[in-house]
């Protein structure tokens, strides 16, 4: 079977072995509450619930898979969807590798997403995977600025730091999750990364490895909802919409 008439099929894996440092001590960030669920089953729905994703792979710290797949089956999640649960790695580049090594043949695109994005549409998952299935190797979904941006010079921790620049607002976006990707594209881009042959430094997102095999990213519309719980104040933001959703009847 030719690419051309293969079938798509989807995966999604979300990264959550990370600790979450930022939010404070505790429990690793992906698995801090949100409306009294963890915010990882949270992510999981996200994904489950656009029809396109046949298939979730949750990376789960290295020593804490069973832990991470026993949350799982306490928690409803949508029955037509599988989810897998793999180790991590000690990055985040490392975690997202394994995880699309537990993908299966078939797939033939992926996304992957930030567990601490749990809020994130429906609509906005399936506007990334159409983006990819419409023939676009690599897509992010992104917020315009609200804020001006200045480029310093980096001192330490509640210094002054010199300004250096001011980037022109219009042309700059806030990157958000899932990010989507022609499958192959993904694993080449891991493949040069961790071989050290990519062009330039390290990347901070997957989108960022693919711009440096000189693959085009395509930019659509993010979504308001779909921004990060990395601060104390995120987790109220989160349960505000989370709680506005359950009396809408929208969640």
């Amino acid at each position: 079977m030719s690419d051309e008439t293969r079938p798509h099929r989807t995966a999604a894996v979300i990264p959550a072995a990370g600790r979450g440092v930022r939010l404070g001590p505790g429990a690793p960030k992906a698995l801090r509450a949100l409306g009294g669920t963890p915010m990882l089953i949270h992510a999981v729905r996200a994904m489950a619930r656009s029809r396109a994703v046949s298939l979730v792979v949750v990376v789960a710290p290295s020593d804490g898979a069973a832990e991470v797949r026993l949350l799982l089956n306490e928690h409803a999640l949508p029955e037509r969807t599988e989810i897998l649960v793999v180790p991590g790695g000690e990055t985040r580049q490392e975690s997202v590798r394994a995880g699309l090594d537990a993908l299966p043949p078939d797939i033939t695109s992926v996304l992957v997403h930030d567990a601490a994005r749990p809020l994130v549409p429906v609509d906005t998952v399936d506007s990334v995977i159409d983006a990819v299935r419409d023939g676009a190797p690599a897509v992010v979904p992104a917020m315009a600025l609200a804020d001006t941006v200045k480029e310093v010079e980096p001192g330490k921790p509640g210094d002054p730091e010199p300004v250096l620049g001011t980037p022109e607002r219009a042309r700059l976006r806030a990157v958000q999750t899932p990010q989507g990707f022609d499958l192959a594209t993904l694993r080449r881009a891991h493949d040069e990364f961790a071989a050290g042959t990519a062009d330039g430094e390290g990347a901070t997102d997957d989108a960022g490895m693919v711009e440096r095999l000189g693959v085009t990213v395509v930019v659509i519309p993010g979504h308001e909802e779909a921004f990060k719980v990395t601060r104390p104040l995120d987790l109220v933001l989160a349960e505000a919409v989370l709680a506005r959703r359950r009396a809408t009847d929208a969640y």
